[in-house]
C-alpha cells in the first residue's frame, strides 16, 4: 500500500509516480502538484506463507508428541526397542543436504546468476541436495523394512505405531521439500530463479533438518 506525502500534506492519491533521488519529479497529482510515494517494505507473500506452513507443521507434531507421551504414561504394554542404526546415518545425510543447499545459496547470492545445465557450478549443489534428500527417504524405508523383519509392525504395539506415524509424517514433508528443490532446479535451467523463491525453499528444508533432529531425540528417549 502506498502513502502519499504532498507538498502541503492536504491530500492523498494513489502512488502512481515517485520522486527520483536527484529531486526531480517523475509524476504529478491530478491538481498538478508534485508528490512523494512512500512504500511499506512488506515481505513477499510466499515468505509469509512458509512461516504459516511451518507453524502448522509444528502444531501437528506437537499434537503427536503430546499423544505419544500421554499414551506411554497410561499404558502398561509399552514396548521399548532399539532404533534402527541406519537412522543415525540418515541424519548425517539430511544434515549434509542442508550444507549443500546452503553452498548453492551462497554461490547464488555471490554471482547473482546461476549457470545452466547439469554438472555446472554452482547448480551442481542443487543436484547433490536432491540426491541426498532422496537417499534420506530411501534410508527411512530401509529402517521400516528392518523393523518389519524383526516383527515390529505398525499395529503390533503402541510404541511401534508412533514410530511409524512420526517418521512417516516427516518423510511426507521431506518429499514436499524435494518437490520444491525440483522446482528450483527448473527455475535455474530457465534462468528465472528469484531470491524470494530460493529463500522459501531453503527455510523449509532447514526446518526439515531441525524437525528430524527433534524427532530422533524424542524417539530415542521414549522408545
Amino acid at each position: 500500500m502506498g502513502v502519499i506525502v504532498e507538498d502541503r500534506l492536504t491530500a492523498s492519491y494513489p502512488p502512481t509516480a515517485r520522486l527520483t533521488g536527484g529531486g526531480g519529479p517523475t509524476g504529478l497529482t491530478p491538481n498538478g502538484r508534485r508528490f512523494l510515494s512512500l512504500h511499506e517494505n512488506a515481505p513477499p507473500p510466499q515468505s509469509t506463507a512458509i512461516w504459516v506452513g511451518i507453524a502448522t507443521i509444528v502444531m501437528m507434531f506437537a499434537a503427536l508428541t503430546s499423544a505419544m507421551v500421554v499414551r506411554q504414561g497410561a499404558s502398561t504394554d509399552w514396548h521399548h526397542f532399539d532404533l534402527p542404526t541406519i537412522l543415525y546415518f540418515n541424519t548425517l545425510i539430511l544434515l549434509g543436504s542442508s550444507i549443500t543447499l546452503e553452498m548453492f545459496v551462497r554461490a547464488f547470492k555471490r554471482h547473482k546468476s546461476v549457470p545452466m545445465g547439469y554438472g555446472t557450478a554452482p547448480a551442481l549443489w542443487l543436484y547433490i541436495t536432491l540426491a541426498l534428500g532422496l537417499l534420506f527417504v530411501i534410508g527411512q524405508y530401509v529402517a521400516w523394512h528392518q523393523l518389519n523383519s524383526e516383527g515390529l509392525y505398525l499395529a503390533s504395539n503402541p510404541s511401534h505405531s508412533f514410530f511409524y506415524v512420526l517418521t512417516g509424517a516427516h518423510v511426507l514433508h521431506v518429499l514436499g521439500g524435494l518437490g520444491g528443490i525440483i522446482y528450483i532446479i527448473g527455475k535455474v535451467h530457465k534462468v528465472t530463479l528469484q531470491s524470494s523463491t530460493l529463500g522459501v525453499a531453503t527455510k523449509y528444508w532447514h526446518f526439515m533438518d531441525l524437525l528430524w533432529l527433534y524427532l530422533l531425540g524424542l524417539l530415542w528417549m521414549k522408545l
